[in-house]
């Protein structure tokens, strides 16, 4: 854990380049922005504490640092009055920081410890030891220095009621500064090919080491980005996978592992086999009946969408039933 750095009594604040704060308050996260703003004011955070305190704000001093180090986030609506009396006290322009804590998501209690990642099936549980190989890309477990902020799958079936091509375009933010890659983990339905199931990249990365596990129809493969990325960045890119060897397939649905603002599914199934009924359904794991059970039009034309957000982890996407 970074400790805490305080300011000294008499010593100068270390200089803020205005451009590093501006590019703070545009990209956020809100940690790095406040964070920023603070040393530019060299404002201790007793002395900050005071400042708000007249403005007729308290609020504890661990509070400030713990969200200045991003260990804790502003939960909305109630800490409203708090950042923006920080914009005062720190000189910033309106809602500059009450725009890096999402004033219009859901309202979820952010201070609270994250759910621990859902419960999977065994095939999953065999895929997923194929994990240990790629420790350390983007932190340790994988992917542990990216935050997963929106996702958009688009999903083609074939007239078999097989999942024939996936195309996924993610956007991540650093939680911190240093990751160029990302792990992506992959399950099949079961007797599913592997083998013969191929990824492309798309914009912004590029294919590194692939990993498949014959017995559990899985793989995990790892998406290099082209650049470091430092604190706050955000980056987005994509890739295809195409089953060669598909399978009926019941569902698709994603793992939530984290929070996620936002997650679009786009259905493409072939006219001559339109399914039943569409079902937009969240888990807490699999096994359990779903938290959230919607039925989703399905044209004519095979096209149906599924959109999510401010998700916690469980698994989210769409049930299918066949004739």
């Amino acid at each position: 854990m970074r400790p805490e750095v305080q300011v000294l009594a008499g010593a100068p604040p270390a200089p803020v380049p205005p451009g590093d704060l501006a590019q703070a308050l545009r990209y956020g996260p809100f940690a790095r922005a406040l964070a920023a703003a603070i040393r530019r004011r060299g404002l201790s955070l007793s002395r900050l504490r005071a400042h708000l305190r007249s403005h007729d704000i308290t609020i504890a001093q661990s509070t400030l640092s713990y969200w200045q180090r991003g260990l804790r986030h502003p939960a909305v609506p109630r800490a409203l009055d708090v950042v923006r009396a920080l914009e005062r006290v720190l000189q910033l322009p309106e809602d500059s920081l009450v725009v890096l804590i999402g004033p219009h998501q859901r309202t979820l209690d952010l201070d609270r410890r994250v759910p621990s990642i859902p419960e999977l099936s065994q095939s999953w549980a065999r895929t997923g030891a194929l994990l240990a190989e790629f420790d350390g890309v983007s932190g340790s477990p994988c992917n542990s220095d990216l935050d997963l902020v929106t996702v958009f799958d688009e999903v083609r079936l074939t007239p078999a009621r097989e999942i024939a091509e996936i195309r996924s375009t993610m956007a991540v933010r650093a939680r911190r500064s240093g990751p160029d890659g990302f792990v992506v983990t992959h399950q099949s339905e079961p007797e599913a090919d592997i083998d013969t199931s191929c990824v492309r990249a798309g914009d912004g990365c590029r294919v590194g080491r692939v990993r498949r596990q014959r017995s559990s129809a899985g793989m995990v493969f790892e998406l290099l980005f082209d650049r470091k990325l430092a604190e706050g960045d955000v980056h987005v890119f994509g890739f295809t996978l195409v089953c060669t060897t598909p399978v009926p397939a019941p569902t698709y649905y994603r793992v939530i592992r984290g929070r996620m603002q936002a997650y679009l599914i786009r259905l493409h199934f072939d006219p001559s086999m339109l399914p039943v009924r569409c079902t937009r359904v969240e888990r807490a794991r699999e096994g359990l009946a779903p938290t959230v059970s919607e039925p989703l039009l399905c044209g004519p034309n095979g096209f149906a969408c599924a959109y999510f957000e401010g998700l916690e982890p469980s698994l989210a996407g769409v049930d299918f039933l066949w004739e």
